[in-house]
């Protein structure tokens, strides 16, 4: 059996855009723009968010309205862009033999939230609301039902590493042959539960995210979506090894060497059978509160000291999109190797410049061209970073509460 795993389609909906050209664009370019300030979900006062734009999205089909929420409205149009993928797998394979893996850990949290203030009011939910489409479940059993599939169907919920350990489900099901494509991905949406929630542990930034910075002091929330088709072969960009950990250290906090960001990390180089080496680009779990940061700038000094890759964290441009980060971040990374991206750029960390000395340096990547004039921190002094190179092999890290770590290593298929 052939045991490559094809990353064949993407379908994005992101604060960057919907299109793989939009959003490599904007991602190569730094594009801030999506970061706002919003006042209607942390109870405090205005906070800087990564929202969708909600022209783009696409309404969710009359008979499927019992799954009617914004959720799964940004899944639904992420998965518009395979839908002709996945049909045509279903003609070739079979319906039983396509399955669906997200991750998520807000799912429909923010349409039970209307519905509760509705109630509060009124005395009753609004006839529209029904449980069902906040469970975490109601994810992918929305798109088993959106393309009539009758394969392997589930959700991740490991907090921020959910939809990067999808990739890891999928190749276990492809491998087992119980599967011919896997749709995997991830989705999260904007809701009070988790602003206020990430507020109430001090974790939420003051203005815009600073990764790495001595000045951080926390994160932006953002949502979105993003989905792939698997399947075994080859394509322009294949999925070359996935690890993972769970050094359970702490319910909220990272073990302070980053032992588990370490393992996962040794496991994805070992199952891809290359050495650290061979990485040439690291998006970084990058959340911008101090624990992560100062974690993470010693697992990446350790697993690839002497010669650290270029880096940085794609967070201040998207807002830290929690259950579906780690697809997000993957569609990055597809988009960085598939021939889109033509002039091998890589993003740019968007910081104010300002390193803490507490921590260990890792190479972040400085702008491609100049300052971008409409970043937060233009007038800060850019990141150090390596020169560009031909861009082979790709490592995403996603690291998440109870020290629930991923990390996942794509590559050109030559490579």
């Amino acid at each position: 059996m052939n045991n490559q795993i094809a990353i064949t389609h993407i379908g994005l909906c992101t604060p960057l855009g919907n299109s793989p050209e939009t959003v490599l664009q904007r991602l190569v370019n730094g594009d801030t723009s999506a970061m706002q300030y919003r006042d209607d979900l942390l109870f405090s006062g205005p906070t800087i968010v990564g929202s969708v734009n909600d022209d783009s999205l696409i309404d969710i089909p009359e008979h499927l309205q019992l799954f009617a929420c914004r959720n799964n409205q940004l899944l639904h149009t992420a998965a518009m862009q395979i839908a002709e993928a996945v049909s045509e797998a279903k003609a070739r394979y079979g319906a039983d033999r396509i399955g669906v893996v997200l991750g998520t850990s807000t799912s429909g949290i923010s349409k039970g939230e209307a519905a509760l203030a509705y109630q509060l009011e009124h005395g009753h939910f609004p006839p529209s609301y029904h449980y069902s489409q906040q469970e975490l479940g109601s994810t992918s059993d929305y798109l088993k039902q959106l393309f009539e599939l009758s394969g392997p169907c589930y959700t991740v919920s490991t907090a921020c590493s959910s939809s990067a350990k999808v990739f890891a489900s999928a190749q276990r099901l492809l491998q087992a042959n119980l599967c011919d494509m896997v749709i995997v991905g991830g989705v999260d949406s904007l809701c009070q539960l988790t602003v206020n929630g990430f507020n109430s542990l001090e974790s939420i930034a003051k203005a815009h995210c600073n990764p790495f910075s001595q000045h951080r002091d926390g994160i932006n929330i953002g949502e979105g979506a993003a989905l792939f088709t698997l399947a075994r072969g080859q394509s322009d960009v294949m999925l070359a090894g996935i690890g993972e950990s769970a050094d359970a250290h702490h319910i909220s906090a990272p073990h302070p060497e980053g032992l588990g960001a370490i393992a996962a990390m040794h496991s994805a180089l070992a199952a891809a059978n290359i050495q650290p080496e061979q990485i040439d680009y690291v998006n970084l779990h990058g959340t911008a509160t101090p624990k992560n940061d100062a974690m993470e700038s010693r697992a990446i000094t350790k697993v690839f000291s002497p010669a650290l890759p270029p880096c940085s964290s794609t967070k201040p441009l998207t807002g830290h999109t929690l259950g579906a980060a780690g697809a997000i971040e993957a569609a990055f990374c597809y988009l960085l190797l598939s021939p889109h991206n033509y002039l091998q750029q890589l993003p740019p960390h968007i910081w104010d410049g300002h390193a803490d000395n507490n921590d260990p340096s890792i190479p972040l990547v400085s702008d491609n061209a100049s300052q971008h004039a409409n970043s937060p921190l233009a007038n800060s002094q850019p990141a150090k970073s390596q020169p560009a190179k031909s861009l082979n092999y790709i490592m995403s890290n996603s690291f998440a509460f109870g020290g629930s770590n991923a990390s996942v290593i794509f590559c050109k298929k030559d490579a």
